[in-house]
């Protein structure tokens, strides 16, 4: 009987001590809705995924502006902590939002039109390329 209770510990030790996930979480491409816009997710080029670092709950967007709008308009309070995650534009590839390089003028799912590389290498030469606290600046503009 003691070794069943001792088993039961360790096991509730174990569950205690989970750490939150901030890696990517699986995207249900054509089923998991915006968490702002509620449109489908469904460009493999253009998703943001936003995890909140305190519990690891994952929040999807169908576009980088929605993201942002979504911070501003629900008062995010963990928004300087979020692990950002955003689809590399040429390989759909899941690159750290916040050290991304940006272009500015893209066909993009709801109309803000940056799109995420992980090099600058990426972009077109003639392209504007801004960083992600000048996207987040542009979209609160925009989205007024």
């Amino acid at each position: 009987m003691k070794f069943l209770i001792l088993i039961f510990l360790i096991f509730g030790f174990w569950a205690c001590d989970k750490k939150n996930s901030t890696e990517v979480k699986e995207v249900h491409w054509d089923r998991d809705m915006c968490a702002r816009c509620v449109m489908v997710v469904s460009d493999r080029h253009n998703t943001t995924q936003v995890i909140n670092p305190e519990t690891g709950k994952s929040y999807m967007f169908d576009d980088i502006g929605c993201m942002v709008l979504w911070f501003r308009d629900e008062h995010i309070k963990w928004k300087d902590k979020a692990i950002i995650w955003i689809t590399d534009k040429k390989t759909g590839k899941w690159i750290d939002a916040k050290k991304a390089f940006y272009d500015t003028e893209n066909v993009t799912p709801m109309g803000y039109g940056f799109c995420a590389y992980k090099s600058k290498d990426s972009i077109k030469k003639g392209q504007e390329i801004i960083d992600f606290n000048e996207v987040v600046k542009r979209v609160k503009i925009i989205g007024k």
